[in-house]
Formats: C-alpha cells, structure tokens, sequence
C-alpha cells in the first residue's frame, strides 16, 4: 500500500459541512483502524460463542484463530492509541456539546471495555497454564499458574465482558445509523472510504 495514501490528511478542520471534504471525514489510518477492529470484535465474538459445537480438530483451530485474532486485535488497539493520541483527527470537536458527550462517551467506554477484554484473555489463558498462539507460534506463560477458583473467575468475566462490548458496540452502530438515515447529518460518512462515499 502507497504510505502517501496510508497517512495523509492528517490535521482537524474547522470548517466547510460537505461530508465529501476528505477534511471533514476521519484521516485513512482511523478509518482503516476503526473497520479492522469492528471485524476483529466480531470475528473474535463469533468464535468464542461457537466453538464448542465442532467436534475436537475443527475446535483446535477455532482456538486458534481466536488466539491469532486476539494478539491481532492487541497490536491494533495500541496502534490505534497512540494513533489518535498524536496524528489522528479528532472530528467528535465538530459536534455539538451535547452529541460531543454521547459520542467520547460511547468511544472511550468501548476502548475500556476492549482493552479490558484483552488483558482478561491473556489472563486466563495464561493463568490456566497454556500458551497463547499466533499463527502457531506458541507464546508461554510469563507467570506461574494462576488457582483454579481465580481462572474460573477470569473465565466469567471474560464472558460477561464481551456480551458487554457487543452490546455498546450494537448500540454504536444504531446510532450511526440512526444519524445517516433518520437526522441525516451524514455523520456515518466520515468514517467511509472515500472511494465508498464516491459510490453513492
């Protein structure tokens, strides 16, 4: 991929309401980021709600894939950090105060709640004795085995806490389209590709 098309279009704009602006929508690396991690959430869901339904060798890889996708979606939300900490656009300024608070709100509780999710995987992974996998290279534990009772722990809230990401995440996508479809503010269009956008 061209870095020139990567990391362009960098600085906040204060002005001009066409949606179509490449300065009024979210710079590429966010947008990129934004779209990685929605599927990797969802691909990460989907896996650890069905992987027990398949007999023994098809859940390996289920696991697997779930452990790859995992250290993947930790190397994403870093870079996606530090990302918005220092080049990234920051267009929630654009709204107004009310809609400021709903939208950071609902950003940062979503951060939270992955980065949490995250550290609980490691957690109980390697709290359970095992290894965490990446594409088959296997990762050990840097600590000594967690007790069963604190692992089971782990285990729920690791649980408990992706029902809870799917559910804000549900909600952010509604409310996204809500403001495309509903308010027509166009807001769902700052973080389309350009090249959608020209689709439409």
């Amino acid at each position: 991929m061209d870095s020139g098309f990567f990391f362009a279009e960098t600085y906040m704009p204060y002005s001009t309401p066409d949606i179509t602006d490449s300065l009024l929508r979210y710079d590429r690396p966010t947008i990129i980021l934004h779209w990685m991690t929605a599927f990797l959430v969802l691909l990460q869901f989907a896996l650890g709600e069905t992987w027990n339904w398949p007999t023994k060798p098809v859940h390996h890889l289920m696991v697997v894939a779930h452990l790859t996708a995992g250290i993947l979606l930790t190397a994403i939300m870093v870079f996606r950090i530090v990302w918005r900490l220092t080049k990234g656009r920051h267009l929630s300024d654009l709204l107004v105060p009310v809609d400021r608070v709903f939208a950071l709100g609902a950003e940062y509780t979503l951060y939270v709640l992955l980065l949490a999710e995250i550290l609980l995987g490691y957690l109980w992974r390697w709290g359970a004795g095992q290894t965490m996998s990446f594409f088959g290279l296997l990762i050990p534990s840097p600590f000594a085995r967690f007790p069963a009772e604190t692992v089971t722990w782990l285990h729920t809230l690791h649980e408990w806490n992706a029902w809870l990401i799917m559910g804000f995440a549900t909600g952010h996508g509604a409310a996204a389209l809500f403001h495309q479809f509903v308010l027509k503010d166009k807001v769902l269009g700052r973080m389309l590709p350009q090249c959608f956008l020209l689709r439409q």
